[in-house]
Parts: C-alpha cells; sequence; structure tokens
C-alpha cells in the first residue's frame, strides 16, 4: 500500500460537486461570438487572473499536476490529441490514428508541415522523444506513470529499469508517423493522451538550457500550441501572443496577459476597478455580482471535485474504519449550505455528474446514503477501529490538516467547520497547517511511500478544460475561468501503483 495524490485522485468516494462562477467583462455566451464586432487591435488584449498563487508551479507540460500550470502550458504547447468542449477526442498534432486489432499498438498520423513555435520542424521524433522525456526518472514526474502508464515498459522507464522507451515501445518509423504500443487494449488511452504528460516539447531547447531553466526562456521556442511566451515575470505575470506559425486555427486576440492575485477578494477589487477581464467570485459577493450590468456574472457546471485524504502509511489511518469515521463525521450539505452557500451540492459519487464514468449507484462509506454524514455510525466505527489498532483516543497522534487557504474566507471557514466537526463527533483534536498552494502540493506530492509525510491534507482535481483557441474573449472565459468549490473526504483503499490511472 501507498499513499498518494494521483492514486486519489481517482478512488475517491464522496465528492462535493460543483458550480463555477466567473466575472467576465463582457456579454453573452459562447455561441454568441459570430454575432461580437471585434474589437479593434490595440484593444484585442485579454486581462486573466489567476487567484490564490503568487506563480504557476511550473511550465514543463512533464510536471504539470495543478491548474494553474496546466491553463499556461495548454496556451503553449501541443499534444496529438485533445478534448474539445463536449469532452470528445479531435486531433491536434495528429490528423488521424488507429488501434491494431489487438487493441495494443496505437498508429498515429500527424498533421503535414508541423513546426514549433520558432519555425523548426516537428516530427514524429520529436514527439516520442517528448514522451519517453517524461518518464525520465531524473525528471520525477509523478503525472506520466500516471496518466501514461499503459505505455508498455512506462513504469520500468520511470523507475529507472530501462534506459529509454524509444524503439521499444515508442516508435517512429517516418517523420510522420508515430506507434505506441501499450500494455492492455484500453479505449480510454486516447482520453490519457489528451493530458499534457504526452504534450510535445523542443528538444533543442531542453538541451540548450536543461530541464529547469529552459522554461524562462520559452519566448525562444519550446513548444508548438497557439500562444508564445513573450515575457514570464515571475510572481506577477505572464503574458501570451499568438504563434504565427500554429498548426491549428490562428488566435483572434492580439495579446493574453495572466497575472497573479493573492486571493479571491482581492481579485474580485481587482476587476471591479478594471484592472483584470474576468475574476472568480466569492461568496460573500455573489449577490453584488448578479446586480452588475452586461451579465457579467457566469455560474456554469465545471467537472471539478476537491478532497481530503488520510497517509495510509501512519496509524490510525491504516484502518479503513477509522478513515470512514472521519468522512461520515462530516455533514456535507451544512458546508454546501451554510459556508459555500450553495454554489456547490453535496454528493457521494465518485466523480462529478457529466463526466463519463458517473457512477448513479455510488454510495457513501459503510453503505452510509446521506451527505449529511452519520455521526452515530462515525462514533462506532472509530472505536471499532482504535480498538483493532490497540489504540485510545489518548495515543492518537498529533494529527495536522494541510491545506492551502491562499487567504479565501471561503476556503478558511469550511476546514474550520470541519475541524469542529472532527472535535464534535469523534472528540479529537485536528491542527491545520496552512501552506502555500504550491508548497502545499509538494508537501503532498512527497507523500507517496512515506510514512514521514502529512497525516492528512487536502487537495483536488479537475477535468482538463480546452480553451476554444479561436475565440472572442466571451467564449475563452466562460470556458476557461472556473472556481473550485467543490470537497470530499476519501476512505477508501488506495491500489497498488501498477493498478492506478492518474489524477
Amino acid at each position: 500500500m501507498h499513499v498518494n495524490t494521483a492514486n486519489m485522485r481517482r478512488f475517491l468516494p464522496l465528492i462535493f460537486c460543483l458550480l463555477a462562477l466567473c466575472l467576465a467583462a463582457c456579454g453573452g455566451d459562447s455561441n454568441a461570438t459570430n454575432t461580437t464586432t471585434k474589437a479593434d487591435a490595440g484593444k484585442q488584449v485579454f486581462h486573466h487572473a489567476i487567484s490564490g498563487i503568487s506563480d504557476i508551479a511550473t511550465f514543463d507540460p512533464a510536471l504539470a499536476g495543478d491548474g494553474p500550470s496546466t491553463s499556461a502550458i495548454n496556451m503553449t504547447f501541443s499534444g496529438l490529441v485533445q478534448l474539445d468542449d463536449r469532452l470528445q477526442v479531435y486531433g491536434q498534432l495528429a490528423q488521424s490514428w488507429e488501434q491494431s486489432p489487438d487493441g495494443l499498438t496505437w498508429t498515429f498520423k500527424l498533421k503535414p508541415n508541423l513546426t514549433f513555435s520558432d519555425g523548426s520542424p516537428l516530427t514524429s521524433e520529436d514527439v516520442v522523444w517528448s514522451i519517453d522525456r517524461a518518464f525520465d526518472p531524473a525528471l520525477k514526474s509523478t503525472t506520466a506513470p500516471f496518466y501514461l502508464g499503459l505505455i508498455k515498459d512506462g513504469i520500468k522507464r520511470s523507475n529507472g529499469k530501462v534506459a529509454t522507451l524509444i524503439n521499444d515501445s515508442l516508435f517512429a518509423p517516418d517523420p510522420t508517423t508515430v506507434k505506441i504500443v501499450i500494455t492492455q487494449k484500453a479505449p480510454y488511452f486516447l482520453q490519457a493522451l489528451t493530458y499534457t504528460s504526452s504534450w510535445v516539447v523542443e528538444k533543442k531547447l531542453i538541451e540548450k538550457y536543461g530541464n529547469q531553466k529552459f522554461m524562462n526562456h520559452l519566448n525562444e521556442g519550446g513548444g508548438a500550441g497557439p500562444w508564445i511566451v513573450a515575457s514570464y515575470i515571475h510572481g506577477t505575470q505572464i503574458t501570451f501572443v499568438p504563434n504565427p506559425h500554429y498548426a491549428g486555427k490562428k488566435p483572434q486576440l492580439g495579446k493574453v496577459i495572466f497575472y497573479f492575485y493573492k486571493d479571491a477578494p482581492t481579485t474580485f477589487k481587482a476587476y471591479q476597478v478594471g484592472q483584470t477581464d474576468d475574476a472568480p467570485v466569492p461568496t460573500a459577493n455573489i449577490e453584488s455580482a448578479k446586480s452588475l450590468p452586461q451579465k457579467q456574472l457566469h455560474i456554469t457546471p465545471a467537472l471539478t471535485i476537491s478532497y481530503y485524504a488520510m497517509n495510509y502509511l501512519i496509524k490510525p489511518f491504516n484502518n479503513i474504519k477509522v478513515r470512514q469515521a472521519f468522512a461520515l463525521s462530516i455533514d456535507k450539505e451544512k458546508i454546501a449550505h451554510n459556508i459555500r452557500k450553495d454554489t456547490v451540492f453535496a454528493t457521494n459519487h465518485i466523480i462529478p455528474q457529466g463526466q463519463l464514468g458517473y457512477n448513479t449507484q455510488l454510495l457513501g462509506p459503510d453503505g452510509v446514503t446521506s451527505t449529511r454524514g452519520d455521526a452515530q455510525k462515525a462514533k462506532q466505527l472509530f472505536a471499532e477501529g482504535l480498538k483493532e489498532e490497540n489504540m485510545t483516543p489518548s495515543s492518537l497522534p498529533k494529527l495536522s490538516f494541510t491545506v492551502a487557504t491562499n487567504g479565501s474566507p471561503d476556503a478558511k471557514n469550511e476546514f474550520q467547520a470541519v475541524q469542529q466537526m472532527w472535535k464534535a463527533v469523534l472528540g479529537v483534536d485536528v491542527t491545520l497547517n496552512d501552506l502555500d498552494f504550491n508548497q502545499r502540493n509538494q508537501v503532498i506530492g512527497a507523500a507517496q511511500d512515506n510514512s514521514n509525510g502529512p497525516i492528512m491534507w487536502q487537495s483536488g482535481w479537475g477535468q482538463t478544460i480546452l480553451i476554444p483557441r479561436t475565440g472572442l474573449i466571451c467564449s475563452w472565459i466562460i470556458r476557461t475561468v472556473a472556481i473550485n468549490l467543490t470537497m470530499l473526504i476519501t476512505s477508501l483503499r488506495m491500489y497498488h501503483r501498477n493498478n492506478r490511472h492518474r489524477n
């Protein structure tokens, strides 16, 4: 058994889901762009707010595991395939693909005359090199083994047991053909390739600057996405301009600037004074946001969850009854209504409704159907679990709960409410360990196979959202700006690494 955020993003028993709220400085919706008059060239600039962090964690497609990083990477890089706004796979660099009769070999034909953003040719060798690089143990990617673990010998590559996957399971028989061999028939392998782990990076840029520093030189090339990084001022902003060599439909905006704001209230204020063209809406400001003119408030479903995870290598969370007790101590309905002001809804489902694999029959821990928890059953399971571990409440280790509120009153109130529920139902004191967003991700990333890691933490997962790369501002923001207002408690056992999927 081991603990890993990747696993927990697949095997999740209790979920809070899921409305996304954002403000957009334009009217209409994504279907209205054809009737919207395009602004003058000098005004075709979109100022996008990234709230709650001071910088993205990474610009490397092989390493991205969080929403802000993925948003920036999606602007600059491309892969073989991608998802459209209906979650259907379409070709990005690939113009076609086919699966062998036994289902174990996927063959992709690339679009003709592909180039990187610096104009250098992009061939099948670049594709297989990039995927092989993602498994390089020196890179320490947690996403590649998860999303791309079906690739033959991929796990061995990430463990250092094989030197390369090229000409083993990754082949480039000619400049426009890519062949990938997988270990078992899996129709969802195409969907797995839509995550950034398999996206193409320019080898010569990495060879010139190295894995750590090439991300500071993306103005020189590096990707094949619709945008080029014109400038990157760490901790302040990232400026993107259109990539003239992009193989798809050209972006219609002249410039996109990502700004970093410390928290949602600050971002909301920046929007009100015109410093940014979008902003998340704190629950305290929802009513006032509804009164804004020109349909600026957009409320739309989001395929997102967040969850509370427990380290299975540390007692008492090695006992499933204890994990179930912590889950059933929480009244999710109270959090959804009293704290999140009905911007979320409570559910026992493992993934959001509307996403592939949604299971209408899923129950909560120990077969509980209610989303209000079950205090009596929680107390019973807690006592039984402690007894099985030869423990008592007084012998429990110090319990800390690692979170990242990032200045959000909503998040702070949620975590404090759950903290109080655990105390009221189970009689345990849990300390909140509030970290910076990127710091929290680093801490929980080190939890795998680590009995000295964090004992309990909060994290989240969201369906990768594709930016409509040719749309005007209205459609762009409606489909990319989303606030994760979801929460859940994990209580299922983790599966062995070789059986996992990835966040």
